[in-house]
């Protein structure tokens, strides 16, 4: 994607930048306004969720919006804001497309609209690797690797469907510096009840997660995955704010994830295994409502591709803090714990819909 700098943000006299985070209370979003809130360049964070939290970070507000078609007027909230972050999505409920296509791609059309009407100068959106054709495992891509997602699984293929929104949106409205973040698995330690609750369900107690009660890790082929401490993602939103930069950013730590990386992790052996029979007790446990996650994604996971992160290198200053391994340990370390937040997602008991994986 070609890459337009445009001239930063202008700081607010005496008060800093004025950042909108929409999706503010989940996985990504409570790591985006922690650091916002603490870089002395932002005077204020409006945070936007469907329900708030009862977490209260320094110099930020909160606000319960629903972002869906019949909702609020969104340009009233993003009128003077130096920068909206979009990372708003609705997972759940698998067995319903139609309903996540609601929330995911007409909701984030809505925000996207409502950023132009309020003439707001950078629009950052959470894309994915989920965007992403599939592509190779044994070598990375950059940036313009196509991304028309995996067509089955609904998440690849709204992830892709707003990578063309965006890119009409692009065209139309030229003032507005779009950044599209195409970040790898996010994991952090707050995250573990919401990611459990969302794609594994009640089917896999998260206690059981730890080295000695797993013997053995699965090779199937095409496993060989990228992860990302979230706070390192987060990282790169803060710095898309100020920096004058625009167009896409994979983002993804060292080294990439696969079979012995996890069972080095969980000190268990591996195995070679076709990926067939796995899938079929998936689709059987999906189809009975024991786990959430459909075989469908699991099947986008396997084919997508490996990604180059030097741009974000070069043009974000971004590096990250936390290998992929640490990332994953700590993961695992919350799911043992039963760890979360003070936020309706990241609730350590109840149910989540919405959150960034």
């Amino acid at each position: 994607m070609t890459s337009h700098r445009m001239s930063p943000p202008p700081a607010r006299p005496g008060g800093g930048l004025r950042v909108v985070v929409v999706g503010a209370t989940g996985n990504v979003g409570t790591s985006v306004v922690r650091l916002l809130a603490d870089d002395p360049a932002v005077g204020s964070v409006l945070g936007l969720a469907r329900r708030a939290p009862g977490w209260r970070p320094p110099k930020t507000t909160w606000q319960a919006v629903d972002i869906e078609p019949g909702g609020p007027d969104l340009v009233p909230l993003f009128t003077g804001a130096d920068a909206v972050i979009h990372l708003a999505w609705k997972f759940q409920p698998t067995h319903r497309p139609a309903e996540t296509w609601r929330t995911n791609v007409l909701g984030s059309s809505r925000v996207f609209d409502a950023a132009a009407a309020a003439h707001v100068p950078a629009l950052i959106h959470a894309s994915s690797v989920g965007a992403y054709s599939p592509g190779p495992k044994g070598r990375t891509v950059d940036e313009s690797w196509p991304t028309h997602g995996w067509p089955q699984a609904a998440y690849t293929r709204e992830k892709a469907y707003l990578e063309r929104v965006l890119d009409a949106y692009e065209h139309t409205h030229p003032t507005v510096r779009v950044v599209r973040m195409r970040p790898g698995f996010l994991f952090k330690r707050e995250s573990a009840s919401e990611q459990r609750r969302i794609f594994a369900g009640r089917l896999v107690p998260g206690r059981l997660v730890r080295s000695g009660l797993i013997p053995a890790v699965p090779d199937l082929p095409g496993l060989r995955f990228q992860a990302l401490h979230t706070d390192d993602a987060a990282a790169a939103y803060r710095a898309a704010v100020s920096r004058p930069v625009s167009g896409a950013f994979n983002l993804a730590a060292d080294p990439p994830v696969d079979a012995h990386v996890l069972a080095e992790i969980f000190d268990a052996r591996s195995f070679s295994m076709p990926a067939a029979p796995l899938r079929a007790a998936l689709a059987a446990a999906w189809k009975l409502r024991l786990v959430p996650a459909s075989p469908d994604l699991f099947d986008a996971v396997l084919r997508l591709p490996l990604m180059n992160c030097t741009r974000a290198r070069t043009e974000l200053g971004w590096k990250p803090q936390h290998t992929a391994v640490e990332a994953l340990e700590e993961f695992f370390a919350g799911l043992q714990a039963g760890a979360g937040m003070d936020t309706p997602p990241l609730a350590a008991h109840g149910t989540a819909a919405h959150a960034r994986p």
